[in-house]
C-alpha cells in the first residue's frame, strides 16, 4: 500500500494529474525512483474506485514528448513562521488548481485527468500513516521513510508511535548483526568489512531516531510545526 499512501500524501496537498503525481513520487527522496505509469494509473483507478479520490476536470494539455513541467513542489521550512506561509501557500496552490482546471473546461481544452482527494481518501490516508500492519515490518525502512515525509499530518502520539516502532526494528538489527551471521565459516576481512559498515549505518540511523524522539518529547520546533498544521486543518 505503500504507493497508495503516497498517491494520497500528495493529493492532500491539492489537486494533481498523473504527470505531476508521477514527477514528485519519484523525485520524493528516491523512495519511488522507478515508479513507471504502467504502476501509478493501476493505482489511481484502485483508490477513485474506492471512493478515495475523484476527477474534478481537465487540467493543463499533455506535455510533448521529453518536457517536463514544473512541479508546485512548497517544501518544509522547519520554522514556525515558515510553515505558516508554507501552508498558505499550499491552499493557494490548490485553489488555483481548481481553477485552471475550470478554465479548461470552459475552453473545452482537452487535458489530462485532475484527480483530487476525497473524505473517503482523508479517512484512508490517516488509516495506512498510521498503521501498524504488515506491510510495514522490520527492516521496509523505505515504509518508515514515507510515513515520516507526511509525519505533519500525524499527531505527537502518532509520530512517537511511529518514531518508537522503528527504534525497535533497528535495535532488532543491530542485535542480529552484533550476533553474527552464524555460520560455520568466520567472516574474512573484506566480509567483516561490510558488516562493520552496515552495523556503523544502522547505528546512526538508530542515533538519529532517538534525537527525533527526543525533540518530539521535548516540543521542538517541528513538533510546533506539526501543532500549527493540524489546528489550521483539523487533524487530530
Amino acid at each position: 500500500m505503500m504507493l497508495e499512501l503516497a498517491i494520497l500524501g500528495l493529493l492532500k496537498e491539492r489537486p494533481m494529474h498523473g504527470y505531476d503525481l508521477r514527477k514528485r513520487l519519484r523525485s520524493g527522496a528516491g523512495l519511488l525512483a522507478s515508479l513507471s505509469y504502467g504502476s501509478l494509473y493501476p493505482a489511481l483507478a484502485r483508490l477513485e474506485r474506492t471512493g478515495a479520490v475523484r476527477e474534478v476536470g481537465r487540467g493543463d494539455p499533455e506535455p510533448e514528448a521529453g518536457s517536463e513541467a514544473t512541479a508546485d513542489v512548497i517544501p518544509l521550512t522547519g520554522s514556525l513562521s515558515g510553515e505558516k506561509a508554507a501552508f498558505r501557500a499550499r491552499l493557494a496552490a490548490r485553489a488555483a488548481a481548481r481553477t485552471r482546471v475550470a478554465a479548461h473546461a470552459a475552453a473545452g481544452t482537452r487535458g489530462r485527468k485532475v484527480y483530487e482527494l476525497t473524505p473517503v481518501g482523508e479517512q484512508m490516508f490517516a488509516s495506512l500513516l498510521d498503521d501498524e500492519g504488515d506491510h510495514d515490518r522490520a527492516g521496509d525502512d523505505r515504509s518508515f521513510a514515507l510515513r515520516w515525509s507526511f509525519a505533519r499530518y500525524l499527531t505527537s502520539e502518532g509520530r512517537l508511535r511511529l518514531l518508537e516502532r522503528q527504534r525497535r526494528r533497528l535495535e532488532e538489527r543491530i542485535d542480529a548483526a552484533r550476533r553474527g551471521p552464524g555460520g560455520p565459516a568466520p567472516l574474512d576481512l573484506y566480509q567483516r568489512q561490510v558488516a562493520d559498515h552496515a552495523l556503523e549505518s544502522l547505528s546512526r540511523d538508530l542515533a538519529w531516531i532517538e534525537a527525533l524522539i527526543a525533540m518530539e518529547k521535548g516540543g521542538g520546533a517541528q513538533s510546533a510545526v506539526a501543532r500549527t498544521v493540524e489546528s489550521e486543518t483539523g487533524v487530530s
